[in-house]
């Protein structure tokens, strides 16, 4: 069972696809878009491998496209599924009366009506109800529905990994659905909030969710995570197609799906998915690549798979199957996920760490001497509501601390302002930061946890070279992150460490109101008031921060001489932990938690 590479292959006929309004008008997109569906389940099946028929809504009043998958499931046995994608044909505009198409958009109410729209068709075509189901997203609403009226699902395509702000922009800033914060890989969602993992049985909603698409870790997070996923049609529209000869051979493709199977080093097994609907592969050409480049690199994409299952080295699963499979991987919801990720798409020595479990998802840059540029408390389960009628219509997305995109990081136009975790060395007058270091890292699975190992740096200080190693260890299901800074260079003189975090919260660029935002110093604290006040305290406890409007506490304690809070002015709003300690020889270590604030 264990380092098995799984992939789910996603197939969705789609008789009314969403871009056929928009793209040339209807005529002949029908017959195409059923022509195209064809052509992907002939791909898979030429090279061995099943697929899930996600039909949709539009779908399923076309006895042809049923009855189809019916042939499919009993010779290939492929799983026959139900999309809420897929929604705007027209029965759907005539009996709701919108021109929306985004389940989680609408009002709780009309989602109901409309899961039960969906599924009631399906049982009335196939006489059973489906075993999956998917989305764009699924809030935890329209998940804890579907399981409570529909118990056979049992897994679901539930979000798109980091689709927030960077995918808004890149489409022109039109398209008005946010869902940042989520897990990149496979995961049991919350009853309370369908991005976190879920914390216990209690808090299970009973389904094992799936990302919508298999995404590049660095590049989806630096850039538009539309190009760059393990879809031939995504690394289409990125251009990155040509080997070092000018030939079409998509080295990208490959090692991005051969860096999905690395991740079984790092867990029990690994993953991927291939999720195309058909208006990707219309015969119109898209993103500056004719029809007959789209379909050659779909088939070329299946072969690939194929190849690696004929050798033994993958496992297809139809997206029932894998939640069967991912419940045996995971007895412990404590389980973490985790991905030492490499730069495949300029091939830099470029490193990041990903980290989730229950109650934190994080990040380490170790371009940046392994800086924590990304923050999500899952821990506070904040019940977020999203759809008409809630005060989020659009954003989906998982709150923030650090996240560098939105909120600058280390290099920033005003110093200090942007948000990160890094620490600070001071020595006879002279000070740097870790941040302008370059590291690469190993992991290391221990008792209770994950524990990452950076490559010692030098930093030079008043002439003096100064070795440092850090090491960070991830303590599965406490929210806790611990860093030792060691001092490995024998000195004359005392160093000055400082561990310190520069946080805000939020979903997009900008910050909310920051005046409920508690700072304080064991029993000493202060409201924010954008004045830059700090609070210092000697040999203190512990130094922390509480965000009602997110419901988190975080803390940061440790062998530290010198606690501090800071908050930030209105020019530059966030907030800070430092922990200080001045010492000749060894080295600090420190706990950042995360906790629920009420």
């Amino acid at each position: 069972m264990e380092n098995k590479f799984v992939v789910n292959i996603i197939h969705r006929p789609e008789l009314s696809p969403e871009y056929a309004e928009k793209v040339g008008g209807k005529k002949g997109l029908t017959d195409e878009s059923l022509d195209i569906f064809i052509f992907q389940q002939e791909m898979a099946h030429k090279y061995g491998l099943k697929t899930t028929i996600q039909i949709t809504y539009a779908s399923l009043f076309s006895d042809k496209i049923c009855n189809l998958a019916k042939e499919h499931h009993e010779k290939y046995g492929d799983e026959i599924s139900v999309s809420l994608l897929g929604l705007p044909c027209k029965e759907f505009k005539e009996k709701y009366k919108t021109e929306d198409f985004c389940i989680w958009m609408f009002d709780d109410e009309t989602k109901a009506e409309i899961i039960d729209d969906v599924f009631g068709l399906f049982y009335k075509k196939f006489g059973f109800y489906p075993e999956s189901t998917g989305s764009y997203f699924l809030d935890a609403y329209c998940i804890n529905y579907i399981k409570e009226h529909y118990p056979t699902v049992k897994c679901a395509v539930a979000t798109c990994w980091e689709e927030g702000p960077k995918a808004y922009h890149t489409c022109n800033n039109s398209w008005y659905t946010f869902m940042d914060g989520g897990p990149w890989n496979p995961w049991i969602p919350s009853k309370v909030n369908s991005h976190c993992p879920a914390s216990s049985k209690a808090d299970d909603s009973g389904i094992v969710a799936i990302p919508h698409l298999s995404r590049d870790l660095m590049a989806c997070f630096d850039g538009n995570g539309s190009n760059f996923g393990t879809h031939p049609q995504n690394v289409l529209r990125g251009m990155i197609y040509y080997d070092d000869n000018g030939s079409i051979e998509y080295p990208y493709l490959y090692n991005l799906i051969d860096q999905y199977r690395h991740l079984g080093k790092y867990n029990t097994y690994s993953y991927n998915m291939m999720f195309v609907g058909p208006g990707w592969l219309n015969r119109k050409g898209r993103w500056e690549a004719p029809y007959e480049l789209l379909a050659q690199s779909y088939e070329d994409g299946m072969k690939y798979y194929g190849k690696l299952k004929k050798e033994g080295k993958l496992l297809d699963l139809t997206m029932a199957e894998f939640a069967d499979f991912y419940r045996d991987c995971h007895p412990d919801y404590n389980r973490a996920e985790c991905a030492l990720w490499k730069d495949i798409l300029y091939g830099s020595p470029k490193e990041l760490f990903w980290y989730a479990d229950p109650y934190i998802r994080t990040c380490l840059d170790f371009n940046q001497g392994g800086a924590m540029i990304d923050l999500r408390p899952y821990v506070a389960r904040i019940p977020q509501k999203i759809g008409i009628g809630t005060e989020n219509v659009y954003d989906a997305s998982y709150p923030y601390l650090i996240q560098i995109n939105y909120r600058a990081g280390f290099f920033t136009h005003y110093a200090g302002a942007g948000t990160i975790k890094s620490c600070k060395v001071s020595y006879k007058g002279e000070e740097t930061d870790l941040c302008l270091t370059r590291t690469m890292a190993t992991y290391e699975k221990v008792d209770g946890g994950v524990k990452i190992t950076c490559n010692p740096v030098t930093v030079t200080l008043a002439s003096t070279d100064i070795e440092i190693q850090s090491v960070f260890t991830f303590v599965e299901g406490t929210g806790e992150v611990i860093a030792e800074r060691n001092i490995l260079t024998k000195l004359d003189s005392e160093v000055t460490l400082t561990e310190y975090i520069t946080a805000g919260y939020g979903t997009t660029e900008y910050q909310d109101d920051l005046t409920h935002v508690l700072l304080g110093v064991d029993e000493e604290n202060m409201l924010y008031g954008f004045k830059g006040r700090k609070i210092t305290h000697k040999n203190a406890k512990e130094a922390y921060i509480v965000v009602p409007e997110i419901q988190t506490r975080i803390v940061m304690s440790g062998d530290a001489t010198e606690y501090e809070v800071e908050e930030g002015i209105a020019f530059s709003p966030v907030f800070r932990i430092a922990l200080r300690k001045t010492f000749k020889n060894g080295g600090m270590k420190t706990c950042l938690s995360l906790q629920k604030a009420n």
